[in-house]
Protein backbone atom coordinates (compact mmCIF):
# COMPACT_ATOMS: atom_id res chain seq x y z
CA UNK A 1 0.00 0.00 0.00
CA UNK A 2 2.81 2.36 0.89
CA UNK A 3 4.67 1.57 -2.37
CA UNK A 4 1.51 2.19 -4.35
CA UNK A 5 1.06 5.54 -2.64
CA UNK A 6 4.65 6.53 -3.43
CA UNK A 7 4.25 5.44 -7.05
CA UNK A 8 1.06 7.50 -7.38
CA UNK A 9 2.81 10.53 -5.89
CA UNK A 10 5.65 10.22 -8.41
CA UNK A 11 3.20 10.00 -11.32
CA UNK A 12 1.39 13.14 -10.12
CA UNK A 13 4.72 15.02 -9.81
CA UNK A 14 5.74 14.02 -13.33
CA UNK A 15 2.36 15.09 -14.72
CA UNK A 16 2.56 18.42 -12.91
CA UNK A 17 6.08 19.03 -14.25
CA UNK A 18 5.06 18.23 -17.81
CA UNK A 19 2.04 20.51 -17.45
CA UNK A 20 4.24 23.33 -16.19
CA UNK A 21 6.61 22.90 -19.13
CA UNK A 22 3.69 22.94 -21.56
CA UNK A 23 2.25 26.12 -20.06
CA UNK A 24 5.69 27.76 -20.13
CA UNK A 25 6.31 26.85 -23.76
CA UNK A 26 2.76 27.80 -24.77
CA UNK A 27 2.54 31.19 -23.07
CA UNK A 28 5.81 32.44 -21.66
CA UNK A 29 7.70 31.89 -24.89
CA UNK A 30 5.10 34.05 -26.64
CA UNK A 31 5.77 37.07 -24.47
CA UNK A 32 7.14 40.06 -26.42
CA UNK A 33 10.90 40.01 -26.83
CA UNK A 34 13.24 42.82 -25.79
CA UNK A 35 13.52 44.37 -29.22
CA UNK A 36 11.19 46.58 -31.25
CA UNK A 37 7.77 45.14 -32.27
CA UNK A 38 8.27 42.37 -29.70
CA UNK A 39 10.95 40.48 -31.59
CA UNK A 40 12.90 37.85 -29.66
CA UNK A 41 15.88 38.14 -31.96
CA UNK A 42 18.55 40.75 -32.53
CA UNK A 43 18.18 42.29 -36.02
CA UNK A 44 20.39 40.50 -38.53
CA UNK A 45 22.31 43.67 -39.30
CA UNK A 46 23.60 43.75 -35.67
CA UNK A 47 25.17 40.30 -35.73
CA UNK A 48 28.73 41.64 -36.00
CA UNK A 49 28.19 43.68 -32.84
CA UNK A 50 26.23 41.01 -30.98
CA UNK A 51 28.95 40.51 -28.38
CA UNK A 52 28.79 44.20 -27.49
CA UNK A 53 25.03 44.64 -27.29
CA UNK A 54 23.29 43.44 -24.15
CA UNK A 55 20.44 45.98 -23.97
CA UNK A 56 18.91 48.68 -26.12
CA UNK A 57 21.16 51.21 -24.39
CA UNK A 58 24.56 49.65 -25.02
CA UNK A 59 27.39 52.13 -24.66
CA UNK A 60 30.42 50.25 -25.99
CA UNK A 61 32.38 52.17 -28.60
CA UNK A 62 34.04 50.50 -31.58
CA UNK A 63 37.46 51.84 -32.52
CA UNK A 64 36.21 52.79 -36.00
CA UNK A 65 32.92 53.35 -37.83
CA UNK A 66 32.95 50.23 -39.98
CA UNK A 67 30.65 48.14 -37.81
CA UNK A 68 28.20 50.98 -37.15
CA UNK A 69 28.11 51.77 -40.89
CA UNK A 70 27.44 48.11 -41.72
CA UNK A 71 24.47 48.21 -39.33
CA UNK A 72 22.89 51.43 -40.59
CA UNK A 73 23.37 51.03 -44.37
CA UNK A 74 20.83 48.18 -44.87
CA UNK A 75 18.21 50.08 -42.85
CA UNK A 76 18.34 53.42 -44.66
CA UNK A 77 15.77 53.62 -47.45
CA UNK A 78 15.28 55.87 -50.46
CA UNK A 79 11.86 57.53 -50.61
CA UNK A 80 10.52 58.92 -53.87
CA UNK A 81 7.24 60.82 -53.97
CA UNK A 82 4.84 61.99 -56.62
CA UNK A 83 3.04 65.23 -55.83
CA UNK A 84 0.06 65.77 -58.15
CA UNK A 85 -0.77 69.09 -59.79
CA UNK A 86 -3.09 71.17 -57.66
CA UNK A 87 -5.72 73.76 -58.30
CA UNK A 88 -5.50 76.91 -56.19
CA UNK A 89 -8.35 79.37 -55.79
CA UNK A 90 -7.72 83.05 -55.17
CA UNK A 91 -10.20 84.86 -52.90
CA UNK A 92 -13.53 85.60 -54.59
CA UNK A 93 -15.82 88.50 -53.69
CA UNK A 94 -19.57 88.34 -53.18
CA UNK A 95 -19.96 91.51 -55.26
CA UNK A 96 -18.26 89.78 -58.21
CA UNK A 97 -19.91 86.33 -58.32
CA UNK A 98 -19.25 85.85 -62.04
CA UNK A 99 -15.60 86.84 -61.87
CA UNK A 100 -16.10 89.93 -64.07
CA UNK A 101 -13.27 91.74 -62.26
CA UNK A 102 -10.84 88.87 -62.12
CA UNK A 103 -11.30 87.83 -58.49
CA UNK A 104 -11.75 84.22 -57.43
CA UNK A 105 -9.61 82.89 -60.27
CA UNK A 106 -8.30 79.34 -60.30
CA UNK A 107 -4.85 78.41 -61.42
CA UNK A 108 -2.80 75.21 -61.49
CA UNK A 109 0.52 74.31 -59.94
CA UNK A 110 2.30 71.56 -61.93
CA UNK A 111 2.95 68.18 -60.36
CA UNK A 112 6.35 67.43 -58.87
CA UNK A 113 8.69 64.53 -58.16
CA UNK A 114 10.71 64.61 -54.95
CA UNK A 115 12.93 62.32 -52.91
CA UNK A 116 14.26 61.87 -49.43
CA UNK A 117 15.33 59.20 -46.99
CA UNK A 118 13.86 57.07 -44.25
CA UNK A 119 14.83 54.35 -41.80
CA UNK A 120 13.36 50.91 -41.10
CA UNK A 121 12.33 50.54 -37.43
CA UNK A 122 10.80 47.05 -37.45
CA UNK A 123 11.33 43.78 -39.28
CA UNK A 124 7.76 43.86 -40.63
CA UNK A 125 8.09 47.02 -42.68
CA UNK A 126 7.46 50.11 -40.53
CA UNK A 127 9.55 53.09 -41.61
CA UNK A 128 10.11 56.52 -40.08
CA UNK A 129 10.81 59.60 -42.16
CA UNK A 130 10.17 63.34 -42.01
CA UNK A 131 6.67 64.63 -42.60
CA UNK A 132 7.98 67.20 -45.07
CA UNK A 133 9.43 64.37 -47.20
CA UNK A 134 6.01 62.84 -47.90
CA UNK A 135 3.72 65.85 -47.41
CA UNK A 136 1.23 66.28 -50.26
CA UNK A 137 2.33 63.09 -52.02
CA UNK A 138 -0.21 60.97 -53.91
CA UNK A 139 2.28 58.14 -54.38
CA UNK A 140 5.21 57.07 -52.21
CA UNK A 141 7.76 54.51 -53.38
CA UNK A 142 10.35 53.11 -50.96
CA UNK A 143 13.50 51.51 -52.33
CA UNK A 144 15.56 49.31 -50.01
CA UNK A 145 19.32 48.94 -49.95
CA UNK A 146 19.03 45.72 -51.96
CA UNK A 147 17.26 47.54 -54.78
CA UNK A 148 13.75 46.20 -54.11
CA UNK A 149 11.00 48.82 -54.34
CA UNK A 150 7.64 48.91 -52.57
CA UNK A 151 4.70 51.26 -52.66
CA UNK A 152 4.24 52.65 -49.16
CA UNK A 153 1.18 53.82 -47.31
CA UNK A 154 1.16 56.56 -44.69
CA UNK A 155 0.21 55.10 -41.30
CA UNK A 156 0.27 58.50 -39.63
CA UNK A 157 2.10 61.79 -39.49
CA UNK A 158 2.70 64.65 -37.11
CA UNK A 159 3.52 68.09 -38.55
CA UNK A 160 4.46 69.45 -35.12
CA UNK A 161 7.44 67.10 -34.84
CA UNK A 162 7.92 66.77 -38.62
CA UNK A 163 7.65 62.98 -38.41
CA UNK A 164 5.74 60.40 -40.43
CA UNK A 165 5.33 56.62 -40.18
CA UNK A 166 5.11 54.57 -43.37
CA UNK A 167 4.38 50.87 -43.94
CA UNK A 168 5.53 48.59 -46.73
CA UNK A 169 4.48 44.98 -47.30
CA UNK A 170 7.77 43.29 -46.44
CA UNK A 171 9.07 40.99 -43.72
CA UNK A 172 12.32 39.84 -42.09
CA UNK A 173 13.90 43.22 -42.72
CA UNK A 174 16.98 44.61 -40.98
CA UNK A 175 16.06 47.55 -38.75
CA UNK A 176 17.65 49.96 -36.31
CA UNK A 177 17.35 49.64 -32.57
CA UNK A 178 16.36 52.75 -30.66
CA UNK A 179 19.02 54.46 -28.61
CA UNK A 180 18.37 57.06 -25.92
CA UNK A 181 18.71 60.69 -26.97
CA UNK A 182 18.76 61.80 -23.33
CA UNK A 183 22.20 60.16 -23.15
CA UNK A 184 23.57 61.97 -26.21
CA UNK A 185 26.53 64.16 -25.25
CA UNK A 186 28.20 67.03 -27.04
CA UNK A 187 31.42 65.78 -28.61
CA UNK A 188 30.41 62.16 -29.15
CA UNK A 189 30.86 60.59 -32.59
CA UNK A 190 27.79 60.03 -34.77
CA UNK A 191 27.04 58.79 -38.29
CA UNK A 192 24.46 60.16 -40.72
CA UNK A 193 23.03 57.97 -43.48
CA UNK A 194 20.67 58.42 -46.38
CA UNK A 195 20.35 59.21 -50.06
CA UNK A 196 21.66 62.77 -50.48
CA UNK A 197 21.53 64.50 -53.86
CA UNK A 198 19.75 61.41 -55.28
CA UNK A 199 22.88 59.31 -54.79
CA UNK A 200 22.90 55.74 -53.49
CA UNK A 201 23.29 55.05 -49.78
CA UNK A 202 25.83 57.45 -48.28
CA UNK A 203 27.29 57.49 -44.77
CA UNK A 204 29.10 60.45 -43.21
CA UNK A 205 30.62 60.94 -39.77
CA UNK A 206 30.84 63.85 -37.37
CA UNK A 207 30.33 64.81 -33.76
CA UNK A 208 27.38 66.11 -31.80
CA UNK A 209 27.77 69.88 -31.78
CA UNK A 210 24.81 70.70 -29.52
CA UNK A 211 21.64 69.22 -28.05
CA UNK A 212 18.15 70.72 -27.66
CA UNK A 213 19.05 73.26 -30.34
CA UNK A 214 16.24 75.67 -31.24
CA UNK A 215 16.36 76.64 -34.93
CA UNK A 216 12.76 77.65 -35.79
CA UNK A 217 12.54 75.79 -39.10
CA UNK A 218 9.38 73.73 -38.63
CA UNK A 219 6.34 75.79 -39.58
CA UNK A 220 4.12 72.86 -40.54
CA UNK A 221 2.17 72.59 -37.31
CA UNK A 222 0.60 74.86 -34.74
CA UNK A 223 2.68 73.63 -31.79
CA UNK A 224 6.10 72.73 -33.24
CA UNK A 225 8.65 70.88 -31.13
CA UNK A 226 11.76 72.92 -31.84
CA UNK A 227 14.57 70.94 -30.19
CA UNK A 228 17.21 69.22 -32.30
CA UNK A 229 20.48 67.35 -32.04
CA UNK A 230 23.05 69.41 -33.94
CA UNK A 231 25.90 67.64 -35.75
CA UNK A 232 28.67 68.56 -38.15
CA UNK A 233 28.29 65.30 -40.11
CA UNK A 234 27.86 66.16 -43.81
CA UNK A 235 24.15 66.26 -44.66
CA UNK A 236 22.65 67.43 -47.96
CA UNK A 237 19.23 67.67 -49.63
CA UNK A 238 17.88 64.14 -49.85
CA UNK A 239 19.16 63.17 -46.40
CA UNK A 240 15.93 64.36 -44.76
CA UNK A 241 14.23 61.51 -42.95
CA UNK A 242 17.40 59.44 -42.74
CA UNK A 243 18.98 58.09 -39.56
CA UNK A 244 21.56 59.60 -37.23
CA UNK A 245 23.21 56.81 -35.23
CA UNK A 246 25.79 56.45 -32.49
CA UNK A 247 28.89 54.30 -32.80
CA UNK A 248 26.92 51.27 -31.57
CA UNK A 249 24.66 51.64 -34.59
CA UNK A 250 21.66 52.69 -32.50
CA UNK A 251 19.21 55.28 -33.78
CA UNK A 252 19.52 58.55 -31.89
CA UNK A 253 17.81 60.92 -34.31
CA UNK A 254 16.03 61.51 -37.62
CA UNK A 255 17.78 63.99 -39.92
CA UNK A 256 15.47 66.91 -40.58
CA UNK A 257 17.30 70.11 -41.55
CA UNK A 258 20.59 71.76 -42.45
CA UNK A 259 21.95 75.23 -41.74
CA UNK A 260 23.35 76.57 -44.96
CA UNK A 261 23.49 79.82 -46.95
CA UNK A 262 23.46 77.79 -50.19
CA UNK A 263 20.99 74.99 -49.45
CA UNK A 264 23.73 72.35 -49.35
CA UNK A 265 26.13 71.20 -46.65
CA UNK A 266 27.89 74.07 -44.92
CA UNK A 267 28.77 72.66 -41.53
CA UNK A 268 25.66 71.93 -39.46
CA UNK A 269 22.76 69.51 -39.64
CA UNK A 270 19.88 68.88 -37.27
CA UNK A 271 18.14 65.69 -36.18
CA UNK A 272 14.90 65.05 -34.30
CA UNK A 273 15.83 63.27 -31.03
CA UNK A 274 14.93 59.58 -31.01
CA UNK A 275 13.06 59.80 -27.71
CA UNK A 276 10.56 62.08 -29.47
CA UNK A 277 10.53 59.67 -32.42
CA UNK A 278 9.71 56.73 -30.12
CA UNK A 279 6.84 58.65 -28.53
CA UNK A 280 5.36 59.76 -31.86
CA UNK A 281 5.64 56.30 -33.46
CA UNK A 282 4.07 54.59 -30.44
CA UNK A 283 1.19 57.10 -30.34
CA UNK A 284 0.47 56.75 -34.05
CA UNK A 285 0.49 52.95 -33.93
CA UNK A 286 -1.55 52.83 -30.71
CA UNK A 287 -4.03 55.70 -31.04
CA UNK A 288 -3.83 56.75 -34.69
CA UNK A 289 -2.70 60.24 -33.76
CA UNK A 290 -0.09 61.85 -31.51
CA UNK A 291 -1.12 62.34 -27.89
CA UNK A 292 0.47 65.73 -27.33
CA UNK A 293 0.73 66.87 -23.73
CA UNK A 294 0.80 70.50 -22.64
CA UNK A 295 2.18 71.99 -19.45
CA UNK A 296 0.01 75.08 -19.80
CA UNK A 297 2.62 77.83 -19.63
CA UNK A 298 3.75 80.60 -21.96
CA UNK A 299 7.45 81.30 -22.19
CA UNK A 300 9.50 84.33 -23.15
CA UNK A 301 11.20 84.20 -26.54
CA UNK A 302 14.40 85.98 -27.48
CA UNK A 303 13.56 88.21 -30.43
CA UNK A 304 13.92 91.84 -31.48
CA UNK A 305 11.29 92.85 -28.94
CA UNK A 306 12.84 90.99 -26.04
CA UNK A 307 16.49 91.42 -25.15
CA UNK A 308 18.72 89.14 -23.12
CA UNK A 309 19.12 91.96 -20.60
CA UNK A 310 15.39 92.06 -19.92
CA UNK A 311 15.37 88.27 -19.56
CA UNK A 312 18.16 88.46 -16.99
CA UNK A 313 16.12 91.00 -15.03
CA UNK A 314 13.31 88.48 -14.81
CA UNK A 315 15.63 85.56 -14.10
CA UNK A 316 18.49 86.43 -11.73
CA UNK A 317 19.22 82.78 -10.89
CA UNK A 318 21.34 81.89 -13.91
CA UNK A 319 19.35 78.75 -14.63
CA UNK A 320 15.90 77.61 -15.64
CA UNK A 321 13.16 79.00 -17.87
CA UNK A 322 11.01 82.01 -16.96
CA UNK A 323 7.23 81.57 -17.07
CA UNK A 324 5.68 84.51 -18.93
CA UNK A 325 2.11 83.43 -18.26
CA UNK A 326 -0.10 80.44 -17.52
CA UNK A 327 -3.19 79.02 -19.16
CA UNK A 328 -5.93 79.35 -16.50
CA UNK A 329 -7.34 75.98 -17.60
CA UNK A 330 -3.94 74.26 -17.83
CA UNK A 331 -2.15 71.83 -15.57
CA UNK A 332 0.49 74.31 -14.43
CA UNK A 333 -2.09 76.78 -13.11
CA UNK A 334 -3.94 73.98 -11.33
CA UNK A 335 -0.70 73.01 -9.59
CA UNK A 336 -0.02 76.59 -8.46
CA UNK A 337 2.63 77.72 -10.97
CA UNK A 338 2.43 81.45 -11.72
CA UNK A 339 3.87 83.99 -14.13
CA UNK A 340 7.37 84.97 -13.02
CA UNK A 341 8.25 81.53 -11.68
CA UNK A 342 11.47 80.03 -13.03
CA UNK A 343 11.13 76.34 -13.99
CA UNK A 344 14.44 74.58 -13.30
CA UNK A 345 13.73 70.85 -13.70
CA UNK A 346 11.24 68.27 -14.94
CA UNK A 347 11.28 65.01 -12.96
CA UNK A 348 14.63 66.03 -11.55
CA UNK A 349 16.24 66.65 -14.97
CA UNK A 350 17.50 70.24 -15.37
CA UNK A 351 16.00 72.54 -18.02
CA UNK A 352 17.76 75.74 -19.00
CA UNK A 353 16.09 76.71 -22.25
CA UNK A 354 12.68 76.81 -23.85
CA UNK A 355 13.67 74.09 -26.30
CA UNK A 356 14.80 71.77 -23.48
CA UNK A 357 11.49 72.25 -21.67
CA UNK A 358 9.43 71.65 -24.82
CA UNK A 359 11.49 68.56 -25.68
CA UNK A 360 10.92 67.02 -22.26
CA UNK A 361 7.18 67.72 -22.21
CA UNK A 362 6.87 66.28 -25.73
CA UNK A 363 7.86 62.89 -24.31
CA UNK A 364 4.69 62.65 -22.20
CA UNK A 365 1.01 62.20 -22.97
CA UNK A 366 -2.09 63.87 -21.49
CA UNK A 367 -2.87 62.58 -18.03
CA UNK A 368 0.77 61.91 -17.13
CA UNK A 369 1.88 63.37 -13.81
CA UNK A 370 5.29 65.05 -13.70
CA UNK A 371 7.31 66.71 -10.98
CA UNK A 372 8.10 70.33 -11.79
CA UNK A 373 10.82 72.17 -9.86
CA UNK A 374 10.78 75.96 -9.93
CA UNK A 375 12.04 79.02 -8.08
CA UNK A 376 9.76 81.71 -6.68
CA UNK A 377 11.07 84.60 -4.63
CA UNK A 378 14.43 82.88 -4.34
CA UNK A 379 13.01 79.66 -2.90
CA UNK A 380 13.05 76.25 -4.59
CA UNK A 381 9.63 74.64 -4.85
CA UNK A 382 8.29 71.36 -6.24
CA UNK A 383 4.80 70.56 -7.46
CA UNK A 384 3.17 67.66 -9.27
CA UNK A 385 1.51 68.72 -12.52
CA UNK A 386 -1.03 66.64 -14.42
CA UNK A 387 -0.42 67.33 -18.11
CA UNK A 388 -3.41 68.07 -20.32
CA UNK A 389 -4.31 67.82 -23.99
CA UNK A 390 -4.99 70.76 -26.31
CA UNK A 391 -8.67 70.79 -25.27
CA UNK A 392 -7.70 71.11 -21.61
CA UNK A 393 -8.61 67.55 -20.65
CA UNK A 394 -6.59 64.47 -19.82
CA UNK A 395 -8.30 61.98 -22.12
CA UNK A 396 -7.11 60.37 -25.33
CA UNK A 397 -7.32 62.67 -28.37
CA UNK A 398 -8.84 61.03 -31.44
CA UNK A 399 -8.48 62.04 -35.07
CA UNK A 400 -10.83 64.83 -36.12
CA UNK A 401 -12.28 65.38 -39.56
CA UNK A 402 -10.83 68.89 -39.30
CA UNK A 403 -7.30 67.49 -39.22
CA UNK A 404 -7.33 67.11 -42.99
CA UNK A 405 -7.89 70.85 -43.39
CA UNK A 406 -4.54 71.40 -41.67
CA UNK A 407 -5.32 74.48 -39.55
CA UNK A 408 -6.19 75.53 -36.04
CA UNK A 409 -9.75 76.73 -35.47
CA UNK A 410 -11.14 78.90 -32.68
CA UNK A 411 -14.77 79.78 -31.93
CA UNK A 412 -15.30 83.54 -31.89
CA UNK A 413 -16.49 84.96 -28.60
CA UNK A 414 -19.66 87.08 -28.60
CA UNK A 415 -17.62 90.27 -28.19
CA UNK A 416 -15.34 89.34 -31.11
CA UNK A 417 -18.35 88.59 -33.30
CA UNK A 418 -20.01 91.89 -32.36
CA UNK A 419 -16.86 93.81 -33.25
CA UNK A 420 -16.92 92.22 -36.70
CA UNK A 421 -20.62 92.81 -37.15
CA UNK A 422 -21.52 89.14 -37.48
CA UNK A 423 -23.58 86.75 -35.39
CA UNK A 424 -20.73 84.28 -34.94
CA UNK A 425 -18.02 82.32 -36.70
CA UNK A 426 -14.81 80.35 -36.47
CA UNK A 427 -11.42 82.00 -36.82
CA UNK A 428 -8.63 80.20 -38.67
CA UNK A 429 -5.35 80.15 -36.72
CA UNK A 430 -2.02 78.70 -37.80
CA UNK A 431 -2.23 76.98 -41.19
CA UNK A 432 -0.06 73.90 -41.57
CA UNK A 433 -0.06 71.05 -44.08
CA UNK A 434 -3.51 70.11 -45.28
CA UNK A 435 -6.24 70.85 -47.80
CA UNK A 436 -6.40 74.57 -47.01
CA UNK A 437 -2.72 75.12 -47.67
CA UNK A 438 -2.65 72.77 -50.66
CA UNK A 439 -5.66 74.22 -52.50
CA UNK A 440 -6.09 77.82 -51.39
CA UNK A 441 -4.13 80.92 -50.49
CA UNK A 442 -6.15 81.54 -47.34
CA UNK A 443 -4.24 83.37 -44.65
CA UNK A 444 -4.35 83.28 -40.88
CA UNK A 445 -7.16 85.32 -39.34
CA UNK A 446 -9.85 84.35 -41.86
CA UNK A 447 -13.23 84.00 -40.15
CA UNK A 448 -15.43 81.19 -41.48
CA UNK A 449 -19.13 82.10 -41.36
CA UNK A 450 -20.59 79.44 -43.66
CA UNK A 451 -19.78 75.96 -45.00
CA UNK A 452 -21.52 75.12 -48.29
CA UNK A 453 -24.06 77.81 -47.47
CA UNK A 454 -24.80 76.66 -43.92
CA UNK A 455 -24.01 79.07 -41.05
CA UNK A 456 -21.13 78.22 -38.69
CA UNK A 457 -20.82 79.65 -35.20
CA UNK A 458 -18.58 77.15 -33.40
CA UNK A 459 -15.80 74.65 -34.01
CA UNK A 460 -18.18 71.77 -33.24
CA UNK A 461 -20.62 73.03 -35.91
CA UNK A 462 -17.70 73.38 -38.33
CA UNK A 463 -16.66 69.78 -37.68
CA UNK A 464 -20.18 68.43 -38.28
CA UNK A 465 -20.62 70.37 -41.52
CA UNK A 466 -17.23 69.31 -42.89
CA UNK A 467 -18.05 65.71 -41.95
CA UNK A 468 -21.25 65.88 -44.02
CA UNK A 469 -19.93 68.05 -46.85
CA UNK A 470 -18.91 65.25 -49.19
CA UNK A 471 -16.11 65.85 -51.68
CA UNK A 472 -16.71 69.58 -52.21
CA UNK A 473 -16.24 72.08 -49.39
CA UNK A 474 -16.82 75.80 -49.85
CA UNK A 475 -15.58 78.00 -47.03
CA UNK A 476 -17.27 81.40 -46.88
CA UNK A 477 -16.19 84.19 -44.59
CA UNK A 478 -14.44 87.46 -43.98
CA UNK A 479 -11.10 88.96 -43.04
CA UNK A 480 -11.21 91.44 -40.14
CA UNK A 481 -8.93 93.85 -42.03
CA UNK A 482 -10.45 93.53 -45.52
CA UNK A 483 -13.89 94.54 -46.80
CA UNK A 484 -16.06 91.98 -48.53
CA UNK A 485 -16.90 88.32 -48.30
CA UNK A 486 -14.46 85.70 -49.56
CA UNK A 487 -14.91 82.14 -50.79
CA UNK A 488 -12.48 79.22 -50.85
CA UNK A 489 -13.35 76.01 -52.68
CA UNK A 490 -11.74 72.75 -51.58
CA UNK A 491 -11.98 69.34 -53.19
CA UNK A 492 -11.65 66.44 -50.76
CA UNK A 493 -10.86 63.27 -52.70
CA UNK A 494 -10.93 60.96 -49.67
Amino acid sequence: MKIRHIFLTVLISIAASLGTLWVYSRYVNELPGPFQNGSQHLPINYVRLASNITTANATSAPTDFEQAASIVIPTAVHIKTTIPPKEVTTPGNIFDPFNFFGGGQRYYIPGQMASGSGVIISDNGYIVTCNHVISGASKIVVTLYNGKSYQAKVVGHDPNTDLAVLKIDAHNLPYLLYGNSDNVKVGQWVLAAGYPLDLETTVTAGIVSATSREIDVNHQGSYPVDAYIQTDAAVNPGNSGGPLVNTDGQLIGILAAIASPTGSYAGYAYAIPVNIVKKVVNDILTYGTVQRAFLGVQLYRNDINFTQASLNNRNPYGKGVVVAGVDPDGGAAAAGIKAGDVITAINGEPVNSQSELIEKIAGFKPGDKINVSFIRDGKERNVVVTLRNREGGTGIVRNSVLDKLGAEFMTLSKSQANQLGISGGVMVGDIGDGLIKAQTNMREGFVITRINGYPVKSVSELEKLVQNAGHHIQLEGIYPDVDGIFYYDIEDEE
